[in-house]
């Protein structure tokens, strides 16, 4: 029998408020339940607007314990509803002055699997990153979930290629990228670097951007989400760029293994040979 993995994104509008934000998201979620999906993933931190646009302590309201705070304690509730599992990108608190960008991953029955921190903190216009977040310390946690192995990897990550590398050597076999991703020479980037990093790792990829204009600062998000498979193809259509917008599609398991007998790259890998790339 094919493994057919039916998944989701959303890219989404901010609505002005966390409470009627979630509420939209578990109304995206629930119709992607009803088409059939069986995982899904939100934007980068889905539940607040994207404030690293200006840097300002009122910001850190946003924060919430990770798997403790409100949102993800309703994502858990989302995940047994559906029977889906879910990608919840969020703003995280540790402890007093230890903020993280963050993603819980919760299994189809609402269990609680773990977390990726974002290990690259952006800090330049538009994306006052290091204001609020510490770099990532938990690794590359693959999550062993109801549709298979899920990882996740966050926004600017998506520009280093080691994270993407390490993801697939811990068995991923789809990789969530929940971005935040304006207008301007990103855009040319953005359908060029995540079907790269899905061929040369041999995975599937879903790439979720934000879409319209929020009210810190002017940027304006282009979303044009999309799932692209292991030889680099988009699956079915890329979204539009100016929508908020629910995209449900097929992903055929099976084709990872078939391209990775094909293009060997895992088994022509030189560790031995990569002692610089480590190096300061």
């Amino acid at each position: 029998m094919p493994n057919v993995v039916t998944a989701a994104l959303v890219q989404a509008t901010w609505t002005g408020d966390t409470e009627s934000m979630l509420a939209k998201h578990e109304e995206h979620a629930r119709e992607a339940a009803r088409r059939g999906a069986k995982v899904i993933g939100f934007q980068e931190v889905f539940n607040a607007p994207y404030f690293c646009q200006v840097q300002d302590a009122e910001h850190y309201r946003w924060a919430e314990e990770v798997p403790d705070g409100p949102t993800v304690r309703r994502m858990r509730d989302l995940a047994r509803e559906t029977g889906m599992v879910v990608v919840a990108p969020v703003f995280e608190v540790e402890q007093s002055g230890h903020y993280y960008n963050t993603a819980a991953v919760i299994d189809a029955d609402g269990a609680y699997l773990g977390k990726y921190r974002k290990h690259h903190i952006p800090q330049v216009k538009g994306f006052w990153e290091k204001f609020y977040f510490r770099p990532g310390n938990l690794g590359w946690p693959v999550f062993d979930t109801a549709v298979g192995k899920v990882g996740v990897y966050i926004c600017y990550d998506r520009h280093f290629p080691e994270g993407w590398r390490q993801l697939g050597l811990n068995g991923a076999q789809l990789v969530y990228n929940p971005s935040a991703t304006h207008r301007g020479l990103s855009a040319y980037l953005w359908q060029l670097e995540q079907p790269a990093a899905a061929v040369a790792n041999e995975y599937f990829v879903a790439a979720i951007n934000r879409v319209g204009v929020e009210e810190y600062g002017d940027n304006d998000f282009y979303g044009t989400s999309y799932f692209v498979d292991p030889r680099g193809r988009f699956v079915g259509d890329v979204a539009g760029d100016s929508e908020e917008e629910l995209v449900v599609r097929d992903l055929d398991f099976d084709l990872i293994d078939e391209v990775r007998q094909q293009w060997a790259f895992y088994r022509d890998r030189r560790p031995d040979a990569y002692e610089g790339l480590v190096r300061p």
